[in-house]
């Protein structure tokens, strides 16, 4: 497995200022790849004897990342979230903690001692192709302790959401996870050995857990099932909140089939009202996906744009102070080919140019990317993104 030195050499780093503490906090997207993260940080800490407090953010709000750093001395581990916005990170922070980042969504600047950014991006390798969050979180805690290679796992569990299979070093990470047993291949599917269970179909529950579940426990239901499989609490769980995502999706296919998308220049886009109600917005992402293949219904060429509402609160963290709404954008087939030739924008920096003009924060790939913004300036938001793309 070629791991870039660099890597290599900072990740020593940063495990050298982790051996000091006893205690850690662990915020992690809250997507698959996001909770296959956090599950390797979790038990890769307790088994150096790190006790972890831990919640999910479903994006990166500013008055979020201004609470926990104004934490003193402690140490604090982003997975599958927060490269894209270490320079914001570093400057709240104000040199106050440790914080680890292992990410693979597109970095950010700055260079702040305190701050260790893992994304392997920064030594030229691909984010939104060859690794996953959870590759990064898992080479880590494998260079910090060898044994560790026994949660390559939940790496290629993370790694799944990667369009175009296991490539670069999720390719080597799956063949050492296969060699070494930890997963073992059936008729051409993957399953892991120790909880009984398929990689796609651990995937697909967390991707459930983690969105419709958001603000009902999902996340920690999806820790468990990483760990430990499929329970009877975390079964019957999965069960509700999948028939609710469903009936969600349902209702929300039915209306856009009625009236369709609003569409102006190069953007078609649609507001969920209160259709989703009581889920995480992830799940605005997950529908923008599927529409992206509903060729009856929307155009090729143009960028698909989704609008939900923010709760009001994060569970695990508290309020926020602020209404906010989130944006997610999706690319169609008949884009693609004209953002890798450069003519238009990639879905991220279509959105990092809007949403900064208005107070937002985005991030995420070429393909598929999503913001959060002030609801109060969604309107100029919108009018922003149609000049833009």
């Amino acid at each position: 497995m070629k791991i870039p030195q660099g890597f290599q050499e900072l990740s020593k780093e940063a495990a050298k200022q982790i051996s000091g503490f006893r205690k850690a906090l662990i915020i992690s997207h809250d997507d698959a790849d996001g909770l296959s993260s956090a599950s390797i940080a979790i038990e890769g800490l307790r088994r150096v004897g790190i006790e972890s407090e831990f919640f999910c953010l479903e994006k990166v709000f500013p008055e979020v990342l201004a609470r926990v750093h104004s934490r003193k001395g402690e140490l604090i581990i982003y997975c599958d979230i927060g490269s894209s916005h270490s320079d914001l990170i570093g400057e709240l922070d104000c040199s106050r903690n440790t914080v680890i980042i292992l990410d693979h969504h597109e970095p950010a600047g700055g260079n702040y001692d305190n701050v260790f950014d893992l994304n392997l991006e920064r030594w030229g390798i691909r984010g939104e192709a060859e690794f996953s969050g959870a590759t990064c979180c898992y080479l880590f805690f494998k260079l910090m302790r060898e044994e560790n290679w026994d949660l390559s796992y939940l790496a290629v569990v993370g790694s799944l959401e990667i369009p175009d299979g296991f490539r670069g070093i999720n390719g080597d990470v799956l063949k050492e996870a296969l060699d070494r047993g930890v997963v073992i291949r059936k008729k051409s599917k993957l399953y892991v050995k120790k909880l009984g269970i398929g990689c796609e179909e651990l995937f697909s529950i967390l991707q459930v857990l983690g969105a419709a579940g958001y603000y009902s426990g999902g996340p920690r239901l999806g820790i468990r099932a990483c760990l430990n499989g499929i329970d009877e609490e975390v079964g019957k769980f999965l069960k509700e909140v999948e028939e609710l995502r469903k009936k969600a999706n349902r209702r929300m296919l039915a209306i856009l089939s009625k009236r369709g998308l609003r569409k102006e220049g190069r953007v078609q886009w649609f507001s969920t009202g209160k259709i989703y109600e009581g889920m995480g917005t992830k799940v605005i992402g997950q529908f923008c996906s599927f529409l992206a293949h509903q060729r009856k219904l929307i155009d090729q060429d143009k960028y698909i744009v989704g609008f939900m509402d923010v709760p009001s609160s994060i569970p695990g963290f508290g309020n926020l102070s602020e209404k906010y709404v989130k944006v997610s954008v999706r690319v169609p087939e008949g884009l693609k080919r004209r953002i890798e030739l450069g003519e238009l924008k990639s879905a991220v920096h279509l959105l990092l140019e809007a949403s900064r003009e208005v107070g937002g924060i985005a991030d995420g790939h070429q393909f598929a990317a999503s913001a959060i913004l002030p609801k109060r300036k969604e309107d100029e938001f919108r009018k922003r993104l149609i000049e833009l793309a």
